[in-house]
């Protein structure tokens, strides 16, 4: 996410941070890239315009040019600026003392509605609620099919019926059906269309008065770009939206749409899309997507990342054996399975404070193929191998490669890290950190 833009203002405010003292020229050449780079990422010019206007006179000021660390003190302003386009505080989801609570989502066909729907339902169930979802967009038959599909990989229900019968009708007898099974939330996803269209508009104005919803999310596909804020516009001016889900942020590199779409419109930005899988959906934290966009990185999402994939009791097993100085190569398979189950590897460094300054193509695919590498090694030994690396000799060596699609090479090199693993993992246990740390983790 935001590849482009993160690159650029890095640049410049990197450019600032080597000058010193700062004086307003320095001050507006700073301005004129950070520009350029805003309407690059398809950022609204208004948006832009009004940005520049607000950190130009905060940066200006005598404090900021009279301070010891006038660059710090600027990108702290960047920052503080960007929060407050995105949103300034998150807007969590609306409930109601008796359940269920409704979800209406609304929006363009591929837009992601209906997985959106599905992840949504996914994220209530982690969290101990009981989530229902409505299949009720019959204009589009393999909607219902998916939707169905999704609920049974999830262990969520699913209702429907056929789909000559009318989307309220649907809705109305999924609500009887929703609290009499005590569900809380119920999750209705509605038809979409090519384009937006008066006779669409009327439909969902139709079910918005048989379901009277606490929430009526828009899912939007943040590539859309500028499209995006103009069809947030349209479906707010037609039945009214209390939040939107931008969808396939992990495939906008610009990231123009989600810096424009709430400044604009006014309409709070619950939660954003960032993969294919059932589990990236993540909740829209604006001083969070800040602090990405400005290559600070994310730690708080990346542990609540961690906290939901990992397996606490096996944690709980790997802390002792890690103490004791006792992990093997089933030890570190598992590690890599958990890791694998946050998301995709350069996400997940974009989280990690200054890994997002990288190159792209440091980020994009080479730690992905290393992962793979490993673990078809790893599975292609015996399990007594995985729990003794020590007896790896010529001939097994030879025998992993080929089963693995590797070379012996490959194996002495996994093998060799995972020793000065062992040994970090043994020295840090005695309390110690070791003289040549950095030379043992090359």
């Amino acid at each position: 996410m935001f590849e482009v833009l993160t690159e650029k203002l890095s640049k410049v405010l990197h450019s600032l941070s080597s000058k010193g003292k700062l004086s307003e020229k320095d001050i507006d050449e700073a301005l004129r890239e950070i520009r350029i780079a805003l309407l690059e990422a398809d950022v609204n010019f208004k948006v832009t315009k009004h940005f520049l206007a607000e950190i130009k006179a905060k940066a200006l000021s005598a404090k900021v040019l009279e301070s010891l660390t006038p660059a710090q003190q600027i990108i702290k302003i960047v920052n503080d600026e960007l929060i407050t386009i995105l949103g300034k505080e998150p807007n969590h989801l609306e409930t109601i003392g008796k359940p269920p609570s409704v979800i209406m989502l609304v929006g363009l066909q591929g837009a992601g509605k209906t997985t959106t729907a599905a992840k949504l339902a996914l994220s209530f169930k982690r969290s101990g609620q009981r989530p229902f979802i409505v299949a009720a967009d019959t204009r589009r038959p393999a909607a219902i099919d998916q939707l169905v599909t999704l609920g049974k990989q999830l262990d969520i229900p699913v209702y429907k019926e056929d789909i000559n019968v009318l989307p309220s009708v649907i809705c109305r007898n999924a609500l009887k059906v929703a609290r009499e099974m005590a569900y809380t939330w119920v999750i209705v996803d509605t038809q979409g269309r090519l384009h937006i269209d008066q006779e669409m508009m009327k439909e969902l104005a139709e079910l918005k008065a048989e379901l009277k919803p606490l929430e009526v999310l828009l899912v939007v596909d943040a590539m859309t770009g500028q499209d995006a804020v103009t069809i947030a516009e349209e479906f707010n001016g037609s039945i009214g939206l209390t939040g939107l889900i931008l969808t396939k942020m992990d495939g906008d590199a610009r990231g123009g749409s989600a810096l424009s779409i709430r400044f604009v419109t006014g309409i709070p930005i619950k939660f954003i899309g960032t993969g294919e899988k059932s589990s990236s959906l993540e909740v829209f934290y604006p001083d969070r997507l800040a602090s990405r966009i400005l290559g600070m990185g994310d730690i708080l999402t990346l542990i609540e990342k961690a906290e939901k994939s990992f397996d606490q009791q096996r944690i709980k097993q790997m802390e002792k054996k890690i103490k004791h100085a006792d992990m093997n190569l089933d030890d570190f398979l598992w590690q890599l399975e958990q890791i694998k189950k946050m998301g995709p590897l350069n996400q997940l460094l974009e989280m990690v404070p200054g890994f997002s300054k990288l190159p792209s193509k440091v980020l994009d695919g080479a730690g992905e193929d290393q992962m793979k590498k490993i673990e078809a090694i790893i599975l292609s030994m015996t399990p007594e191998e995985r729990q003794n690396p020590n007896i790896i000799n010529g001939s097994r060596r030879r025998r992993i490669a080929q089963g693995s699609g590797t070379t012996p090479r490959d194996i002495n090199q996994l093998l060799n890290q995972f020793s000065q693993l062992q040994k970090l993992t043994k020295t840090m246990a005695k309390g110690k950190l070791p003289n040549n740390l950095m030379g043992m983790l090359r």
